[in-house]
């Protein structure tokens, strides 16, 4: 069996024309050529003459982080395309919440959707996603994310997964799969072999994942498993080791059993391609990352993405340099000509799959993408699930709902919206909001040490959403109060009414156990901050439920 027979097979299905375009194409490719297929690169900022630079070198795909100008990025896609010899497939990470276009509709993450717990609304936000993302050229998006919430210290998989329990993340993560691929958009399982039991971050370090095979089989096993039997299109292998499997095969592995499943042909190519028979493409998490740069060096494993069995390269700091070390690697032999020709042919069946066969097949009409980004019945469907994830986690003292009669004079402890793109915090729309309906907001100065004289109520907005470079996610006393070592220390609640809100990371109870009002609203889009004001002053009621642990195993944080 050829590898253009198994083309036709699931989850790639093509037909006899398609084939046949695909022949026609790698029958076109010289070696440079084929090399850039095996490319996703990073489109970031608005620096044009990088743009230019990308371009030049032809890759298969790249990632676009779109900025708020929507004619911007209709140029910046339009001009790179014109430069392709074949139509480039357009990526992004469909996540929603801070990952939604700024001019298309706001959309819950995925942790706030597995609150909503409506596989109906996780699809039909998917479904949102992928119209509003084909607007925008963007044809394959690096989600869902099927990690699970263990280890609550860990600062990346929070908000972006769907939680903790693996039936839920098995719905929903279905759901998600479905509402991209059949609005035609292709769907990413990540992040193989799965992350979430090791709290550190593979951004910075190659993470472990701990599992027994038994273990493993039962979780992240079945659950790419399921999606490989839905059809998912893709899978990102990460720079995550899992040891058991490696010890399986080679029971005195040493340090072998910690190597990052982006470049161990055991796991893509024993487990998941054989064992698992996963027939679409793998591609590799982003080459940049500490997990894989602690390593190796990136000219020694970017070739290993492509010999151990992933199809695709995810981003590269030096393109150049590195196009010419995978090209020398198979000019040496290092990635074989059938290994060369199977990845480059499952960088075409995608976007065959896709039916990105002309330049004009990547960027629809700008009447018909206007007509899609934001509309109305979108921004209402969501509207309606954002109104139903803030989650009242605790209110021991029954404190909601809030009444400015009662609470008029409110100090607001903003810790800020936190962006690792962003130079400085954002500033959070909850001041403006609570003044709106009667409050008296004062923002937390160091000068000020809250009494009952002052204030009637302690807020705190706590804007920390699970992103990559973090490190640890923690409420930071210290930088909130600015008041210096005794005002961290310091603890309102025993005196004042006091209510803690968390806009993203949900496990901050861990840090403040005894604060006595505490709600999750997993995302601080503006949409989410005015969901939860009005489920503070009870004009809607507390619909979310808890997707993942909030109190951390410890039980003097419920009370």
């Amino acid at each position: 069996m050829t590898i253009y027979d198994e083309l036709r097979k699931a989850p790639f299905n093509l037909d006899d024309a398609a084939i046949s375009w695909i022949r026609d194409v790698y029958a076109s490719l010289d070696l440079d050529d084929k090399i850039g297929q095996l490319f996703t690169l990073i489109m970031i900022g608005t620096d044009e003459e990088d743009f230019k630079r990308i371009a030049s070198l032809r890759p298969g795909g790249v990632t676009r982080f779109f900025t708020a100008d929507l004619e911007f990025e209709r140029r910046v896609i339009s001009d790179l395309v014109a430069k392709s010899k074949v139509p480039p497939i357009i990526s992004a990470d469909l996540e929603g919440s801070r990952h939604s276009f700024a001019f298309g509709t706001p959309v819950l993450g995925q942790l706030g959707l597995a609150a909503v717990d409506d596989v109906q609304a996780t699809e039909k936000s998917s479904e949102i996603l992928a119209r509003e993302g084909r607007a925008m050229g963007v044809r394959w998006s690096f989600t869902p994310v099927i990690d699970i919430n263990a280890a609550f210290r860990s600062p990346i998989v929070g908000t972006r997964s769907y939680g903790s329990d693996v039936n839920k993340i098995e719905r929903h993560a279905v759901a998600h799969v479905h509402g991209l691929q059949r609005n035609g958009v292709a769907a990413t399982a990540k992040h193989w072999p799965g992350e979430g039991y090791d709290d550190r971050d593979q951004h910075l370090v190659t993470t472990t994942n701990p599992l027994s095979m038994d273990e493993w089989k039962e979780t992240f096993g079945r659950l790419y498993g399921t999606l490989i039997t839905e059809g998912v299109l893709a899978i990102m292998s990460g720079h995550i080791s899992l040891p058991a499997y490696i010890r399986s095969k080679m029971p005195d592995a040493g340090l072998e059993a910690f190597r990052p499943a982006s470049v161990s042909r055991l796991l893509n190519i024993d487990l998941l391609r054989d064992e698992l028979a996963f027939n679409g493409i793998i591609v590799s998490d982003a080459t940049p990352m500490g997990g894989l740069s602690a390593w190796g060096h990136h000219l020694d494993t970017l070739p290993d993405i492509i010999a151990n069995g992933c199809d695709m390269i995810l981003f590269s700091d030096e393109p150049e340099e590195d196009m010419a070390a995978v090209k020398a690697a198979v000019e040496d032999g290092k990635i074989t000509p059938e290994r060369l020709e199977e990845a480059v042919l499952r960088v075409l069946a995608l976007k065959a799959h896709l039916k990105l066969f002309q330049p004009s097949d990547v960027l629809p009409d700008a009447a018909e993408a206007r007509h899609l980004l934001a509309h109305p019945d979108n921004v209402a469907a969501s509207r309606e699930y954002i109104g139903r994830s803030p989650t009242l986690v605790k209110d021991v003292n029954g404190i909601f709902p809030l009444d400015p009669a009662k609470t008029k004079r409110v100090l607001l402890v903003d810790g800020g919206i936190i962006h690792p793109l962003m130079p400085q915090p954002l500033e959070f729309l909850l001041p403006a909001l609570l003044r709106k309906e009667g409050f008296e907001v004062t923002i937390d100065r160091p000068d000020i040490v809250p009494t009952p004289d002052d204030f009637d109520l302690v807020l705190y907005a706590l804007g920390d959403e699970s992103l990559l470079v973090r490190g640890r996610i923690f409420v930071d006393w210290h930088r909130m109060g600015g008041g210096g070592l005794f005002k961290a220390m310091y603890r309102p609640w025993t005196n004042i009414p006091s209510v803690m809100i968390s806009f993203g990371h949900p496990y901050h109870l861990y840090d403040a156990p005894r604060v006595p009002a505490y709600i999750n609203a997993y995302s601080t889009m503006d949409s989410v901050q005015e969901a939860v004001v009005d489920c503070m002053l009870g004009r809607k009621p507390f619909l979310g439920t808890n997707p993942v642990d909030p109190f951390c195993g410890l039980e003097d944080a419920r009370y």
